[in-house]
């Protein structure tokens, strides 16, 4: 140790000269590794600048950006066709819901050309597909009292989109603010279908888009609750002479299954394909209809409508005349475009669910969701009050007219179903399809009328 005080330099001196040594000898010398620290800063140094520029290589590729509205879209139709939570919270809210997550995480971008294209393209393409079972001949003939009922309904809604209004103008939405009360007024006389036509025609942004129907999924859900509430189960009322006739012309074949009254009508937007069969030729047939009607509208409104107006609303108009013109034809082609039409619906879903922020959509649900109640509520109140107390309607039919208008077909004959009103549930089909052929145009001429009331919230 002594000698190590007197003499610090012997050991490095020592290592050079065993260093210059050891290869004279034949033995290699230790490697000199790299500190592994280093090393690992390197490399998350290199992967924090690859990331980047791999997200917009991603980004700018139109097949990727295609690739994720298919999955996602796929993703909210199968969702509610194989489990409970789908189906309570249904293929567009499924498909926004998980557009809107995956495009806030960073994985598909907020705006792409294929967003542009789906609207532009698809989504008119897809309406009249969606319209071809709209004969209001046969709506008129079989739907006995429940039109009148439903009749009273659109009314109610429409009241009640011009009371709400002024009371909850939704000033946080901004020019919005109306366009989405006319929106939900289509949604609520109509479906989805009207929904998305009045969205489109009147360009409401993405993020509202997608808040929008998330609210009024809640709210709807909440209201379906109280009239299956306040419905009562089983025929207990008396049907009318119309019903009866119906009932009678019906076979009573024993092997025919209870959905025979349903197997000529079916609701466009249902997700469940069931056992409907088309060709290739059918398929084909749809597709060039529908981009004919859809092509005739954007002509006729460029001549009679001021210049920048979306053909959405002509197109729809022209398809529900042709499909009362010529039912026969269109029923042979309806099980191969009402599948079209519900899959690119769907891609409106995802695109207007990527473009949105999740951010926006949580500060402007609250407001939402308060309008779409109190849009519904006073609809309850009104449909009842005119249809029960002055026009001395059944109850029965109120509930159902009701239930077509804010949900559609689908939520009206499974309620009919559900209550065993046996001999409503094709009449609720028809109504509800009806809907579908009116509540766009009504949506949109109550829109003037809007800008004009006085509003009373500050």
């Amino acid at each position: 140790m002594y000698f190590l005080r007197c003499y610090p330099a012997f050991p490095c001196a020592l290592q050079r000269r065993e260093n210059a040594v050891l290869p004279l000898l034949g033995r290699r010398q230790p490697e000199q590794r790299p500190n592994a620290n280093r090393l690992g800063r390197a490399f998350s140094s290199s992967l924090h600048l690859a990331v980047p520029d791999i997200q917009h290589a991603l980004h700018t590729d139109r097949s990727f950006c295609l690739t994720g509205v298919l999955l996602l879209s796929t993703f909210g139709i199968t969702l509610e066709r194989r489990t409970i939570v789908g189906k309570a919270l249904s293929a567009p809210l499924a498909t926004m819901a998980a557009a809107l997550i995956v495009a806030n995480v960073g994985i598909i971008p907020f705006s792409s050309p294929v967003y542009t294209a789906i609207n532009t393209y698809l989504v008119p393409l897809a309406v009249p597909m969606l319209l071809f079972d709209s004969d209001l001949r046969r709506v008129m003939r079989d739907t006995g009292p429940l039109l009148a009922a439903f009749c009273v309904g659109a009314v109610a809604t429409l009241v009640g989109t011009l009371l709400a209004f002024p009371l909850l103008p939704m000033r946080s939405l901004g020019d919005d603010g109306w366009k989405i009360a006319c929106a939900l007024a289509a949604r609520h006389i109509g479906g989805a279908i009207n929904f998305v036509a009045v969205a489109e025609t009147l360009s409401i942004s993405s993020t509202v888009v997608s808040a929008t129907i998330a609210a009024d999924n809640v709210v709807v859900a909440l209201y379906f609750s109280v009239l299956f509430a306040l419905s009562e189960h089983g025929e207990t009322e008396k049907l009318s002479t119309r019903n009866l006739d119906i009932e009678a012309e019906k076979p009573k074949s024993a092997e025919e299954p209870n959905t025979t009254i349903m197997s000529s009508v079916k609701d466009p937007e249902s997700t469940d394909s069931g056992a409907s069969k088309f060709s290739l030729a059918s398929l084909a047939l749809a597709l060039c209809v529908s981009s004919a009607l859809v092509t005739f509208g954007g002509i006729l409104t460029k001549i009679m409508l001021p210049r920048g107006t979306s053909a959405l609303p002509l197109t729809s108009v022209l398809t529900v005349m042709a499909a009362t013109v010529f039912p026969s034809f269109f029923s042979k082609i309806r099980d191969a475009g009402n599948p079209i039409g519900i899959f690119l619906i769907q891609m409106f879903f995802a695109a207007s669910g990527a473009a949105g922020s999740i951010r926006q959509v949580m500060l402007q649900a609250p407001s939402l969701f308060a309008f779409s109640a109190l849009q519904i509520a006073i609809h309850f109140v009104f449909i009842m009050f005119v249809g029960r107390r002055i026009l001395r309607m059944e109850s029965r039919n109120l509930y159902l007219a009701s239930n077509a208008n804010i949900g559609g077909p689908t939520t009206a004959a499974a309620m009919a179903q559900a209550k065993e009103w046996k001999r409503l549930v094709l009449p609720a089909l028809l109504i509800g399809i009806l809907g579908y052929s009116t509540a766009t145009a009504l949506a949109l001429a109550m829109g003037p009328l809007l800008l004009k009331l006085p509003m009373l919230a500050p």
